[in-house]
């Protein structure tokens, strides 16, 4: 993009598959309000060589950064080992990508685009990161942030904090990359870094977790809140049909989300 920020997502052969989230979050793209060009500002990282090939197949930007301390090509139940070897091996390509000078935004796959949200991140913010429930503060470090969908802006005390949160994974051996970011966000706010964190509404990034009916504000939603690969096709799928028929009405028609029913 003009201001050099790349869109990062990644993908194991699991969600690579044909009619599985891959497919789902590409189509997102071309399916929202004017964004199919950021696709091509789009990287996806593929876990291990099936993925790869699947990836190519539909995308022209894919990178392999394969995983071998565990068989990741599966699709993962949460938080077993080979989860979190997937998960903490996704921050490590946005690390060198930091270095590069470019800034990043990470989406998970799961992460359906259906306008363009950078209209709606702050541009003072060095992390701008969506959060399960939003509580009304932006700026409030008691807003417990969600990796599904953040944004970095790449300076030196951000790619040293990469740093810090990479290594923090010795400390809290069993959490998930939120889950540390979470425990060290204050460390890294208030200490020699002073990064400014900012946490986005759920009315504009929403999700499963804090459920907002309404259509005429949000710009991603994320399957989060829920288990299981099959529940989250299931579920995006009612809701992209949901967004053909609302972007196919006229702006008085009324319409609201159908609520999810597989991811409850």
């Amino acid at each position: 993009m003009d201001d050099g920020t790349v869109i990062i997502t990644a993908v194991n052969e699991a969600w690579a598959r044909p009619g599985s989230l891959l497919d789902l979050f590409l189509g997102s793209f071309r399916d929202g309000d004017g964004i199919a060009h950021l696709l091509n500002h789009t990287l996806i990282v593929a876990a291990d060589p099936g993925a790869l090939a699947l990836c190519q197949a539909v995308h022209p930007h894919c990178y392999l950064h394969e995983v071998t301390s565990a068989n990741v090509s599966s699709a993962n139940s949460f938080m077993t080992k080979s989860y979190l070897e997937l998960i903490w091996a996704r921050l490590e390509v946005p690390q060198r990508i930091l270095q590069l000078g470019y800034n990043y935004l990470s989406t998970d796959v799961d992460v359906m685009w259906l306008r363009n949200p950078f209209r709606h991140i702050s541009l003072y913010a060095d992390v701008a990161m969506s959060t399960d429930r939003f509580y009304g503060n932006a700026e409030d470090l008691q807003n417990v942030g969600n990796g599904g969908f953040y944004y970095i802006r790449s300076t030196n005390r951000t790619v040293e904090m990469l740093s810090r949160w990479l290594a923090a994974r010795s400390r809290f051996p069993s959490a998930h990359d939120q889950g540390v970011l979470n425990e060290i966000k204050a460390e890294l706010a208030a200490g020699d870094l002073q990064i400014k964190f900012v946490f986005l509404d759920t009315v504009i990034f929403g999700g499963f977790c804090q459920f907002h009916e309404e259509m005429d504000k949000v710009c991603t939603m994320h399957a989060n809140c829920c288990i299981g690969l099959e529940n989250k096709v299931d579920d995006l799928t009612n809701m992209i049909a949901d967004w053909k028929n609302y972007t196919s009405k006229t702006p008085s028609d009324k319409f609201k989300w159908t609520f999810p029913t597989k991811c409850k």
